[in-house]
Formats: C-alpha cells, sequence, structure tokens
C-alpha cells in the first residue's frame, strides 16, 4: 500500500487523485503502525520549513520515518515542502531538517541571478534529467512541471542531484540517494508530466 504521511502540512488531495487515476489506491495516514506497513511513502508539504518541520515533529513520526527511510529502505518521495524536510536546513528558519540529504535550502537571490527573476518561481518549467534511475527513466523529452516555491535545495553531493532546472540560475528540483527521492516541482499538479513521475514511482 501507498502511504502519504499527514502532519498537517501538506497538499494530499491532487496526489491521491493522480495514483486513482493511474488504476492504484493510497490511502492518508498519520498512524505509526499503517506507515510501518506501507510498501512506498510519500511526504507532501506546502509552507513554511519551521513550520512543517514543527508540525512533523508534533505528529511524533520522525522515529518511525527514519526507521522506515534508512533501515527499511523503503522507497520515499518528498515533494516541494516535503523534499525540502528532507535535507540539513533552510535559510527559511532555525529548525533542523530530517538530514536524509547533506544539503541545505537557499533563498533565490535576484541579486545573483544571470537574468531578472520573479520571487516566488511559479509556474510551468522545464526539468533537466541529471542521472538515470527508475524514477527518471523514459520521462518526456523536454518534461514541463508545476513549480511554486521561493527556496530551493543545494545539495553538497553532485551524486545526489536528479534533476536541474534553470530559473536564473540552475538549481537542483530533484535529489536522489538510494531509495529516497525528492523533487521541487508538483507532479500532482503537472498533467501528463506528473502522471509519468508517478507511475514511476509506484513501480519501484
Amino acid at each position: 500500500m501507498i502511504s502519504i504521511i499527514d502532519y498537517g502540512a501538506g497538499n494530499i488531495g491532487s496526489i491521491v487523485n493522480m495514483i486513482r487515476k493511474i488504476g492504484m489506491n493510497s490511502q492518508i495516514t498519520s498512524d505509526p503502525d499503517t506507515i510501518l506497513k506501507a510498501k512506498k511513502l510519500i511526504l507532501p508539504g506546502v509552507g513554511h520549513f519551521d513550520y512543517g518541520m514543527n508540525k512533523l515533529i508534533e505528529s511524533g513520526l520522525i522515529d518511525v520515518l527514519n526507521k522506515k527511510v534508512l533501515i527499511e529502505k523503503c522507497p520515499i518521495l518528498g515533494i516541494c515542502l516535503g523534499a525540502q524536510l528532507m535535507t540539513q536546513r533552510s535559510d527559511e528558519g532555525v529548525v533542523k531538517g530530517l538530514g536524509w540529504f547533506d544539503a541545505e535550502v537557499k533563498y533565490f537571490s535576484t541579486i545573483d541571478s544571470n537574468v531578472p527573476i520573479r520571487i516566488p518561481h511559479m509556474g510551468w518549467n522545464y526539468v533537466e534529467v541529471v542521472k538515470d534511475t527508475p524514477l527518471s527513466s523514459d520521462l518526456y523529452e523536454e518534461s514541463r512541471y508545476y513549480f511554486v516555491h521561493s527556496y530551493y535545495m543545494q545539495a553538497r553531493n553532485e551524486s545526489d542531484i536528479l534533476f536541474k532546472t534553470n530559473y536564473g540560475n540552475v538549481f537542483a528540483s530533484g535529489l536522489n540517494r538510494d531509495n529516497i527521492y525528492a523533487v521541487q516541482f508538483h507532479p500532482e499538479k503537472s498533467h501528463k508530466f506528473g502522471l509519468k513521475l508517478f507511475q514511476n514511482f509506484l513501480k519501484l
């Protein structure tokens, strides 16, 4: 069963609908026992980094998630804020992240940009596949996904970068290490491109 983690900071309905469109079932849960039985996990999220981490801490699920993801190696997909929470820290706050990636979350800077940009980065943008994984396999050429964010993930290890996107400068729009996948964009809002990515994730 696919479990979508409900910790009070997620945009979950669209994810459920996308998975249903593929012809599979998912469950929204905050129950530790249910999470421990899951075959795959999705960690969604919208909003402020500290708010999301504090909600995750309050949920009491961090130890369960660490066991499931780091020890049992259950495939997990982090989306938007859910992806950012998998890093060490964020410029957006002071609370420590989950630390699953050696990465941090940085604010888009108009000063450092090669071209003028608006913040937040909102709307459709192209995603470049950097490394071949089951999640990135056979995606559409010139895949486009829907973004809404003012902060982006900056990985210290190039080998962790799965996708790249150009917005003023090139940034990591997806990370991967072993069973852990994180995407900055919203595949659940990205029509056929997001549908294909979810199909790949569900095949893992």
